[in-house]
């Protein structure tokens, strides 16, 4: 949802704020009083491509920040049902990243992690994100989120899926035939969830089967090089059959066998230095005995003698483990020879296919699997394409499930769509859901048909695909349709109607105002209107006027209009000038 939008020197704007109500904000003006620019400024903050020519005359640059409070998680790309952003997501002008000149920082308590390129995270929920975009002269345009540097990339994946611009065809979700799918699987997600899950299951079985045949068949045809180089890999380490820990308990074994005599030598030694006739053990005893001669005399000595003796204990454990370890000492020169061989063949082996044994014996491991792979290549590639079978003809009946509930869920969809419609259009427009069966080749983790909505402009009419719609306000109408029929289950935060009255009015007009209303209770919707039905429905009404500056150079003010200003600017949009009449039925209007 947009909290806050700041603009300065787009277009005719000098300086604008514009703060919508969470429900239904309406904004009015005479034509070309600069409502555009309004719209133009909030598609830079969605990570529309830069023109410097929207800067305003006589300026270095224009600036836009905007407040989002995200309270719904948004992803790009596949998550949304679409392959690619569609237009969002380009990269910077200059190709470069830069500050915002300080505006638009958030503050520190309230600022949540942006996503970074690439990065698979949605939104968190209510995550609160402050954008700013910046345009020089020169091109270069620059973009600050939460304070921090960021691409136009970014922009677009963070702002853009949050807001739809419904009048505007470039900007339209719903002139993708990618997200009609989507569309169509939100509003009847209830009947679609269970068939979908187990389709994407199904396909991803089938993928990972056709991933594992390929592999068998690509493995029975490997060259006689790589396996002579398998067998030759297969044969030296076999012959070796290192084990895991083997080098290095080899190792620890090899160092003492190898310092035998030195060994032997030191521990015999320290041995009959500690036990032997007048050794340590004995000198102390004699020193213990003196001590407890005199100890009656003075406690301090009785301590000294029990240190002494703790201190002969010690002395004696390691004087018989010293010679436990000399009296186990058995030099074997011929073992000595093995140990060294073999530490020679396992040192060869981790020179070759090391730097540890593990990577050797995975070296050897996969030296096997090509092998057998090819010695085995009729029964593997049977048992593969056995299973690519199985799992093609479990995606199969998952496919069919999934296309039988969507084409059972098209049709009540698209009359729910055409019951709002009605409430909007006179001359019987229709739209129909159509759902083609894609080739297996064009299959998708989201199903195997295409789905697309035709727009019946009136009875007699030839239905066609919505993106050759020429008229605006029906486009804008349509969308209106379909976002109120999909309420809650829509994922977009922010609903942008422009050219949605076009040629509308009397009671048409006061259905639109109604359908717009409607719309309210689930969305923040923003209108720009021509239409005092529909103004007078706003939570908060904005009025765009043109004003002439002092320089001469005409400015665009945005005005945000008290209850007791309202009447004057309804009562314009009614009679084109205020009147006691016009003022009467405007206060009339309010009032109901």
């Amino acid at each position: 949802m947009i909290d806050e939008i700041q603009v300065e020197n787009v277009a005719l704007i000098r300086e604008a704020t514009l703060e919508p109500a969470p429900g239904l904000t309406v904004l009015t003006g005479e034509t070309g009083a600069g409502k555009t620019a309004l719209l133009s400024a909030l598609k830079l903050l969605m990570g529309e491509r830069a023109d410097k020519s929207a800067i305003r005359d006589g300026e270095g640059a224009l600036s836009v920040s905007g407040r989002f409070f995200l309270t719904a998680p948004h992803e790009i790309g596949e998550a949304d049902g679409f392959d690619e952003a569609d237009g969002f997501g380009e990269a910077d002008e200059s190709g470069e990243l830069g500050e915002a000149d300080g505006l638009g920082e958030a503050d520190d308590a309230g600022e949540a992690k942006v996503r970074q390129a690439g990065d698979a995270e949605p939104a968190t929920k209510d995550a609160e994100f402050v954008v700013t975009r910046r345009v020089s002269s020169d091109g270069r345009s620059r973009v600050n989120i939460n304070g921090h540097m960021a691409s136009v990339t970014q922009l677009a994946e963070t702002i853009a899926p949050t807001v739809d611009l419904c009048g505007q065809h470039e900007h339209q979700q719903l002139m993708k035939p990618a997200s009609h799918l989507r569309i169509l699987d939100s509003w009847a997600a209830e009947a679609i969830n269970q068939p979908l899950q187990a389709y994407q299951v199904a396909f991803a079985e089938a993928q990972a089967a056709a991933k594992e045949l390929a592999r068998v068949l690509a493995a029975g045809q490997e060259s006689s090089a790589k396996l002579d180089e398998a067998r030759f890999i297969l044969k030296r380490i076999d012959e070796v059959q290192p084990r895991p820990d083997e080098y290095e308990e080899l190792m620890a074994s090899l160092s003492k066998a190898e310092h035998a005599e030195a060994l032997a030598l030191a521990t015999n030694t320290a041995a009959e230095l500690l036990s032997g006739d007048d050794g340590a053990t004995d000198l102390l005893a004699r020193a213990i005995n003196e001590l407890d001669g005199v100890a009656d005399f003075d406690e301090q000595l009785k301590a000294c003698a029990e240190s002494l003796r703790e201190a002969g204990y010690i002395l004696e454990d390691v004087a018989r483990e010293t010679r436990i370890y000399c009296d186990g000492i058995d030099f074997d020169g011929e073992s000595l020879a093995a140990d060294q061989e073999r530490m020679s063949l396992l040192q060869g082996l981790l020179r070759t296919y090391g730097p540890r044994m593990e990577d050797v014996i995975a070296t050897r491991d996969q030296a096997a699997e090509l092998i057998s792979l090819v010695d085995d290549a009729a029964e593997r590639e049977n048992a593969a394409r056995k299973a690519q079978a199985q799992a093609e003809e479990a995606l199969a009946a998952a496919a069919h499930e999934l296309a039988d509930a969507r084409r059972k869920a098209a049709p009540q969809f698209a009359r729910a769509v055409c019951d709002q419609l009605a409430r909007l259009e006179k001359g019987g427009a229709k739209l129909t859901c159509e759902i083609a069966d894609l080739p297996r080749d064009q299959w998708t983790k989201h199903g195997s048909v295409a789905v697309e909505f035709l727009f019946q402009p009136g009875k007699g009419m030839q239905a066609r695909p919505l993106v050759r719609i020429a008229s605006g306000g029906e486009v804008s109408r349509v969308m209106l349709a379909i976002k109120v029929v999909l309420g809650q289950a829509d994922h977009v935060d922010t609903l942008v109607f422009d050219e949605v009255d076009a040629g509308v009015g009397g009671s048409t007009a006061v259905a639109l105002a109604d359908v717009l209303a409607d719309l309210a209770l689930t969305h923040q919707v923003i209108v720009v209107t021509h239409l005092a039905q529909v103004a007078v429905r706003g939570d908060i009404h904005y009025v765009v006027e043109k004003v002439s500056a002092k320089n001469g150079i005409p400015e665009t003010k945005l005005r945000a209009l008290s209850s007791d200003d309202r009447p004057a600017e309804i009562a314009r949009m009614l009679s084109g000038e205020v009147t006691d009449a016009s003022l009467a039925h405007a206060r009339e209007m309010l009032g109901e």
